[in-house]
Order: structure tokens, then sequence, then C-alpha cells
């Protein structure tokens, strides 16, 4: 089965020479998010605010490739600063929920001038195969950012 790109026009440019998503089979692998707003600026500030950026990239992003957080199998989460653990998982619940939850892995990194960075694999199941047109998350729902 070939491979879908996945292009976020409502989340942060990636930051490099790679996609958003990558959609393959029933799976949706998203690159990891940074607290930066659709227009390319860096959050800066607290960790709450940069975590709720990055998150709210992730989002976007799942929306895009055809799901939503929701439908998250696996999330990495990368912490400058160890410290901010309990913050993190905090903010982490406003965006997953406190059941159902996917696998998740938590690393402190050496992250240059933000503290927090976050990806996922996504399960699509159904909506994968069901034709599965390219979209762009423009004309989807709220997300959590919108809430």
């Amino acid at each position: 089965m070939p491979k879908r790109i996945v292009v976020a026009e409502k989340a942060a440019p990636p930051g490099g020479p790679y996609s958003h998503a990558v959609v393959a089979g029933d799976f949706a692998y998203l690159a990891g998010a940074c607290p930066v707003l659709p227009d390319g600026t860096w959050v800066r500030g607290d960790f709450a605010a940069q975590a709720r950026a990055a998150f709210d990239n992730l989002a976007r992003v799942a929306e895009a490739a055809g799901g939503d957080l929701g439908s998250a199998v696996r999330v990495g989460v990368y912490l400058r600063d160890f410290a901010d653990f309990p913050a993190m998982n905090e903010i982490y619940q406003e965006y997953f929920g406190t059941e159902n939850l996917p696998a998740r892995t938590t690393l402190p990194v050496a992250l240059n001038g933000f503290d927090i960075e976050v990806d996922a694999v996504l399960y699509l199941g159904d909506q994968a195969v069901s034709g599965g047109s390219e979209r762009d998350g423009s004309e989807s729902g709220p997300t959590a950012a919108d809430q």
C-alpha cells in the first residue's frame, strides 16, 4: 500500500525537510510538533504555553491526517527539563483525557531554545481505507486550541 504525505495547513510549518505526517496503511505517523504558531512564530514563555502550543500543533496534524488525538496509539514526549514532567502530565490530560490512553514514552532531551516536542502514531482503521483523500485540515472541526 502506498504512503500518503500529509500537509497540515493549520499547523506550524515543518522545521526542516520532512512531512507533517505520513499515512501508511491504517496508521498515521506524526512528526515532532514544537511550540510554534501556524505562522512560524515560536511560542516563548512558560512551559504551559509552550506545551499547549505543541499539543495544538499535534492535534491539527492528526486532523489533517484524518484522525484526532483520540486515535493515538503511541505518543512521544521530549522535555528539555524533566522537572516539567508533572506540569506536562496535567496538560497532556487536557488533550488525551484520562481513559483509553495511548502508550507513551517521555524522555529528557537537549532541546535548544524550547521546552517540549511531541510526536505520535495514530490508528486510523477504516478511516485510512475509505478512499482517504489527502486533507489539509482546513475543513476540519475545532481543535483543542479552539475550545
